[in-house]
């Protein structure tokens, strides 16, 4: 059996066409290319003068901000739906209440 590369998918990056090697599929990875690319033209925009790679590092970090806002979203509405759910539980008739997980009622 022989190991072939993963596809590979031309993208746009800071004006730089590049190859992008990936088992997702070519559309969402040219989707991810250009939410990055977004992010850098709106540094590059703000601070012209910034170099590339440091224009880069920005973009990447924010990108890595929108990741880390969105789980801590995306934990806060689990937390407050099992809330929700345990407080709807206490409204059903014992007989009709679902058996809880790990413990006695």
């Amino acid at each position: 059996m022989t190991d072939t590369p993963p596809p590979a998918v031309r993208v746009q990056v800071g004006g730089e066409e590049l190859t992008v090697r990936s088992e997702l599929p070519a559309e969402y990875t040219r989707e991810v290319a250009a939410h990055f690319d977004e992010h850098l033209r709106h540094i590059r925009s703000r601070a012209p003068t910034l170099e590339l790679y440091k224009a880069a590092i920005m973009a990447g970090l924010a990108v890595t901000d929108e990741l880390f806002r969105s789980r801590r979203t995306d934990a806060e509405v689990a937390e407050r739906i099992a809330t929700l759910t345990e407080d709807m539980a206490r409204l059903l008739p014992p007989a009709k209440r679902a058996p809880r997980a790990g413990g006695s009622d």
